[in-house]
Parts: structure tokens; C-alpha cells; sequence
């Protein structure tokens, strides 16, 4: 019997997307693939095209129906982390119905699939390993495994991203080892869910250098390298092959690094980012997304950035990369870099720092100053006789350490300015400086505030204030989208400040209590955003190597859409 041609092109569609590296792939394959499988939605049609007959309940779900009842199966857990291994279970099994029910709900779930509930799935890893979840994973003591490892890892997919950490700096939790391979997994989910990056074109990965961490060396369920971890040159000759290795095997790709300690990650990034397209979260995405809450600031109290007094509380990765952000800022609108040094002072464990330290980081020293300067310097180991000290308007906190803007703090802060921008950004929630309900109710409803974990509104005084959260999630979704659409050769600082700026404008900042930065349940609407204002500055800057010439388009249809 001849076949119709819709026949016909229904077995073309199913050979395209079923015959894998020559092999047809068929029955209980396609159910283990979650990049293939479609479980209760498989067709009568497909179930004997593709050997399933009879391996499947007989009735047919649609995509939307699988949501809704993977969604009230979620709901009966009890705690987020039951959440979270729960949801980790319809992501190994159907990338699909993962993303279209994260789509649903981001708002919701991002807090349970990525921080602060991710922090207990890293600490815990090795004791809850069930799937790898088509991570790969590098050891530093066989570099000859790295292109083998990529490969294997890749099978037939063409990876345009990877998310690669050494996971030495994870979150606020530290030195976590192979486990930190799950802040790899739950970032790339973000940039899915919240920009659309097409989850089979991702590969998270991490490098086990070792880790310092004793209880992991002695944990016997530890599944990492047991020593303590590799440092100096035999690391950094591991990580220029692994980017030679991987800028070969895929050309396109775009490399995001994730939670690299300080003493790595500048170097890292500085030596490639003249080099590759390639991105470090902690340094510039934090300081993107902080830049931006400080414009929408400074344009609701009709301020200039560059009279602003700034002091960044926590001199680590993320606050000297969000102090270098801001400050460069500062020479753009017309400052000498001379001028705009004069405005940054940076505390760290030592207090304020001062130049004639000799445990300065490399990235700490252009913001250290003169002892001689201070004729009370001895004390300026104490967050308040800083403030009092120097007075800043801006105070940005990265610290780890709780409750250290206190009501003293915030009070001297609302002498040094009209409206403070006071910003407690470290996280998870236990370790935060303050929360947004103590700096409203302190500051007498005049800070701006933005924190680094989600937080409810306040309400003060029959105000409602709704707290933005300085979520790298509403920057690096749309930055990654924008470099892949527009295939740019290098991320550029002009690109970077497009983005900061195209933060602003999603919601009306004029309104009382309104937030200083976009609420997550925006963050598609931020991404696309950011991502048209990405490409068009690297289409601009000569960088953009994409065929499509028209970036808007580019981006629109590089979107990748959860459906069967």
C-alpha cells in the first residue's frame, strides 16, 4: 500500500529525531533519553513507529495535562528539597515537560531548582547521587581524558554553552568539590527557562581539582578526587587545555565560568575574554545586575551616579567584580579613573582596606588607600566607624556575614544621603547582611534596597514596598541569549553596559515602593531585552557573526519553546 504524504512526513519527522549517530533509536532507548522521550504523550501513531507498543499505559496524555499532574504530585512534597529531587526526576527523565512546567512557574520554582534550595543538593550530593545528569566531569589528574570526556559527554548533540565551575566559591557555602557540579545543572536550567536556550545545545561541567574541605575528604560517600586541591601551574595548564579542547570540538560555543575562588577566577577570566566569548557570572553578572539597580536609583532620586560615595562590604570575587562594574560606570559618564578611585573604599576580613596590606588580592588593591590618610585607622575595622568615616550613599554587601548592617549602620547611612542605596546581596538567607523589612523599617522607608534572595514586600507607613532582587537570573539568561543569537565573537564591556541598562524600564519606578530592580516574574521580558540590546551592540562593534542581520529577529527565533 502506497503511504499518503502525511504519512510520509510523519516518518521523515520521526527519523530525524530518533536516528542518532546511524542508529535508530527505538522501545526503551527513547525512554531513557530525556532529550527524546515524551513518556504518557507519545502518540498511538509513534508508539509503533517507534517500538512502544504496549510499554506505556494506553491512554494518551497531552503536554498540558502531564504539567498539570506533575505539578499536584510537587505540591504533595513537604519541604523545597523534596521539591527539588522531585522535579530533578521529570528533568532526568523529559527535558520537555521539566521546562514547560518550569515556564509555568519560574517565579516559584527558581528558588526551588536553583538558590537558595540548591545549596542543600550541593552540600549533600555525593549521599543523594542517583543521575548524572549528562554533566560532564573533568579530572585534574588525567588531562588526557579531557577531549574524550567532552566527546562523550556531547554524544550527538552541538553544544553552544557550557557552564563550568571548579566549584572552589560556591554561593555563600564555599569549597564544595565535585558536588559544586550541581551549580552547573541548576544554571543552565535558568538560562532555559528564563531565555529559552535550547537545553540539548547546553553541557554543565565541572573540574575536580580537589577540595580543602575535610569533612568531604573523610566522607566515605564522597564521590570526588580525596586530596586537597591542585593550585599554581599544573591547574592552570589543565584549564588552557580543557578551553583549547573545547573552543575545537565546539565552534560556537560560548563558555560561562561559575563559582571559581578568587584567587582563580579574575585570572581565568582576564586571560581569555580577549580571547573566546566567554563570561564570569560572579565577577560581572552580579555587578550587571547591581549596576543596574543603582541606575534605577539614582533616576528615582534624580541623582548623578558620579557624585555617589560607594563602599562594598565583602571584598571577594563578587564584590570587587561589582565595585569595578560601577566604577567604570562612573569614568563612562565623565569621571578620570584617578577621580572615581577617589569615591570606592572596599571592607574585607582586615577592615578597610589599606595599601600597605600584604594579603590584598589583585583585584582588591586599586580600591585600598592610604593609611596615612585616616587618623583613625586603627578602627576602621568596624563596618560603623567606616560609614561614619568615610560616608557613603551606596552600600553594597557580599560579606557572607549576617546581620552586619545593623540599625546603627542603616541610620548613619541615611545621614551620608537623602535616600541611601543600601543592597544586602550575600546568600543564601542565613547568611544575608540585614533584611529588606529591617532596612525599610530603619531607614525610615528612604533606602532604596535590593537583596540577593528572594524577599517579601513590606509594607510601612501604607506604603507597599516591593524589595527587587539582585538575581544574576535577570542578567545572564539574556547576555547568553544575546551572544549565541548574534554568534559574537567576544564579549565586550560595551556589550556588558547595554545590558546593565536594559534592566531598566520593565516596570514603572515612579510608583511608591516600587522595586529598584524587576521582580523575577518579569525575567522572560528582562531577557529578551537584555539579549536584543547584547546582540545589537555586538552587531555594532563588528563582532556579531551571525547570518541574520536583523539582531531583534536573531534573537526571537534562536528561542528554543518547551513542546512535543
Amino acid at each position: 500500500m502506497l503511504l499518503n504524504k502525511a504519512s510520509m512526513a510523519m516518518k521523515r519527522h520521526f527519523a530525524d529525531d530518533y536516528f542518532i549517530g546511524g542508529i535508530t533509536m527505538r522501545g526503551h532507548q527513547i525512554l531513557n533519553d530525556p532529550f527524546k522521550n515524551k513518556g504518557t504523550a507519545f502518540t498511538q501513531e509513534e508508539r509503533q513507529e517507534l517500538g512502544l507498543v504496549g510499554l506505556l499505559p494506553p491512554y494518551v496524555q497531552t503536554l498540558e495535562e502531564q504539567a498539570a499532574q506533575t505539578y499536584a504530585h510537587m505540591h504533595q512534597k513537604g519541604s523545597d528539597l523534596e521539591k527539588r529531587l522531585f522535579l530533578m526526576e521529570i528533568f532526568n527523565t523529559n527535558r520537555t515537560l521539566f521546562y514547560y512546567l518550569f515556564s509555568q512557574h519560574l517565579e516559584e520554582f527558581n528558588p526551588i531548582v536553583y538558590d537558595p534550595t540548591i545549596a542543600d543538593t550541593i552540600e549533600n550530593y555525593s549521599e543523594l547521587f542517583v543521575d548524572p545528569q549528562y554533566a560532564a566531569y573533568l579530572d585534574i589528574n588525567h588531562p588526557e581524558n579531557i577531549e574524550t570526556t567532552l566527546k562523550n559527554a556531547a554524544g550527538d548533540r552541538e553544544i553552544r554553552l557550557i557552564v563550568v565551575t571548579d566549584a572552589e566559591g560556591i554561593l555563600g557555602i564555599g569549597d564544595w568539590g565535585t558536588n559544586g557540579v550541581d551549580i552547573s545543572v541548576g544554571k543552565l536550567m535558568v538560562y532555559t527557562g528564563a531565555a529559552g536556550i535550547d537545553p540539548a545545545s547546553v553541557l554543565p561541567l565541572v573540574i575536580d581539582a580537589g577540595t580543602n574541605r575535610q569533612s568531604l575528604l573523610e566522607d566515605p560517600n564522597y564521590l570526588g578526587n580525596r586530596h586537597e586541591r591542585v593550585r599554581g601551574d599544573r591547574y592552570y595548564a589543565f584549564i588552557d587545555q580543557f578551553v583549547e579542547t573545547a573552543e575545537r570540538l565546539f565552534p560556537k560555543l560560548y563558555l560561562h565560568w561559575e563559582d571559581f575562588g578568587r584567587g582563580n577566577a579574575a585570572n581565568i577570566l582576564n586571560k581569555y575574554k580577549t580571547q573566546i566569548p566567554t563570561f564570569n557570572d560572579d565577577i560581572q553578572g552580579t555587578g550587571i545586575v547591581t549596576l543596574g539597580g543603582v541606575f534605577a536609583s539614582m533616576d528615582i532620586a534624580g541623582e548623578k551616579l558620579t557624585d555617589q560615595v560607594y563602599l562594598c562590604y565583602g571584598g571577594g570575587t563578587a564584590g570587587a567584580g561589582i565595585a569595578s562594574r560601577v566604577l567604570r560606570e562612573m569614568v563612562v559618564d565623565g569621571l578620570s579613573e584617578e577621580e572615581a578611585y577617589k569615591r570606592f573604599f572596599m571592607v574585607d576580613k582586615q577592615g578597610l582596606l589599606f595599601d600597605d596590606m600584604d594579603d590584598l588580592t589583585p583585584e582588591q588593591r586599586p580600591f585600598a588607600k592610604k593609611r596615612s590618610d585616616f587618623a583613625n585607622a586603627d578602627k576602621l575595622t568596624d563596618l560603623l566607624e567606616v560609614v561614619k568615616t568615610v560616608k557613603p550613599t551606596i552600600l553594597v554587601g557580599t560579606s557572607t556575614q549576617p546581620n552586619t548592617f545593623t540599625k546603627e549602620v542603616v541610620e548613619a547611612m541615611c545621614e551620608n544621603a537623602e535616600r541611601p542605596v543600601i543592597f544586602p546581596l550575600s546568600n543564601p538567607t542565613k547568611l544575608a547582611e540585614a533584611t529588606a523589612k529591617d532596612i525599610i523599617e530603619w531607614s525610615n522607608g528612604k533606602a532604596f534596597v535590593a537583596t540577593g534572595i528572594p524577599s517579601d514586600d513590606v509594607e510601612f507607613n501604607g506604603v507597599n514596598y516591593v524589595i527587587g532582587q539582585a538575581n544574576n537570573a535577570l542578567i545572564y539568561p539574556g547576555l547568553g541569549l544575546g551572544m549565541l543569537a548574534s554568534e559574537a565573537s567576544l564579549l565586550t564591556d560595551e556589550m556588558i553596559g547595554a545590558a546593565a541598562h536594559a534592566v531598566n524600564g520593565i516596570v514603572d519606578i515612579t510608583k511608591p515602593g516600587a522595586p529598584v530592580l524587576p521582580p523575577f516574574k518579569y525575567v522572560n521580558e528582562v531577557s529578551l531585552k537584555v539579549a536584543t540590546a547584547v546582540a545589537k551592540k555586538a552587531q555594532e562593534q563588528g563582532l556579531a557573526r551571525a547570518a541574520e542581520q536583523d539582531m531583534e529577529k536573531a534573537v526571537r527565533e534562536f528561542r528554543w519553546t518547551p513542546k512535543y
